[in-house]
């Protein structure tokens, strides 16, 4: 099936042709088809990254720093993957992976395991410049990946998979059909808050004194960085796994609560907790609210398969 003309040089997100076509494909991964991005598309990379490059150096973790120069990601022009994995992959192990667009919940942590990230090739429209609900591949290339050169870091991300893992693995002992759904539910609405607190939106104290930002969420939002590290309205709390994993969040708002890590030791050792608690049942009762689960991330984990 061919692309129709006028959408065939265009990958803006909820637009694109070719990802109707891959969702319709049913794989998981796909490839970056590189001339089909516009020079709309182009020009949006460069606005946006024009915009926060100098955020970056004012209020970004000195990994991702580093990480933006060992990437070497060009300001102007989106990156190709194949280019960024030849610099990632032997920093970390980590590869950035096309996707067509939402990964299920389980799928994404089993790819974190593996040290695969699920990529967004799409990217936000020139109206769209400070907020897009879901990802594109600014978020995820110029968001993420730089801290994924950071070997702790990166450890990080490859545990919380492992703690999905866990979760299914252990849920599957209960017998009951209705409980093992009720609780599930819990525990994916816990890592989602705890993936959202830290990875998305967290923030890191300086050696110096005050702040500075490591969660991606923030770092690919023109407007929001700056406000989470200046703003009185902001109320930054150390670290806690017990309010983390109970507190809701909204994704169309400036988050209120941000929470503030030692080091990404001190990160990896409460993914160890976070592990710990699904183990003993603690996450098996967390409070309502957001994020809700839909029915495709509850399936995921229902049909995970540990091994």
């Amino acid at each position: 099936m061919s692309a129709p003309t006028d959408t065939l040089h265009d990958l803006t997100t909820a637009k694109a042709h070719f990802i109707e076509e891959a969702v319709e494909s049913g794989g998981l991964f796909v490839h970056q088809p590189y001339e089909y991005y516009s020079e709309t598309n182009q020009e949006t990379w460069r606005q946006l990254y024009a915009a926060l490059e100098p955020q970056w150096r004012k209020y970004a973790n000195e990994r991702f720093l580093e990480g933006l120069d060992q990437l070497a990601l060009d300001s102007g022009s989106i990156p190709r993957l194949r280019d960024v994995n030849r610099f990632l992959a032997p920093l970390s192990g980590f590869r950035a992976r096309a996707v067509s667009g939402y990964v299920p919940a389980y799928l994404f942590f089993d790819c974190l395991r593996r040290r695969e990230f699920p990529t967004t090739i799409t990217i936000r429209s020139p109206e769209k410049l400070d907020y897009l609900p879901e990802p594109d591949i600014f978020h995820d290339l110029a968001g993420h990946v730089p801290m994924h050169t950071d070997r702790v870091f990166a450890d990080v991300l490859v545990r919380l998979g492992e703690v999905a893992h866990t979760a299914v693995k252990t849920l599957r002992q209960v017998s009951d059909p209705d409980e093992r759904v009720r609780r599930l539910e819990s525990v994916i609405k816990a890592m989602a808050r705890f993936f959202w607190f830290t990875v998305e939106f967290g923030l890191m104290h300086r050696k110096e004194g005050g702040v500075c930002v490591y969660g991606s969420g923030l770092l690919s939002s023109r407007r929001e960085i700056a406000y989470s590290v200046k703003s009185p309205a902001v109320g930054r709390h150390p670290f806690q796994l017990e309010w983390v994993t109970h507190q809701h969040f909204e994704i169309d708002h400036f988050q209120p609560p941000l929470f503030v890590i030692e080091s990404f030791d001190h990160l990896y050792e409460e993914v160890g907790r976070l592990e710990r608690w699904v183990l003993e049942g603690r996450l098996d009762n967390v409070s309502a609210g957001e994020p809700s689960v839909n029915e495709t991330d509850l399936r995921s984990f229902l049909e995970g398969a540990p091994g």
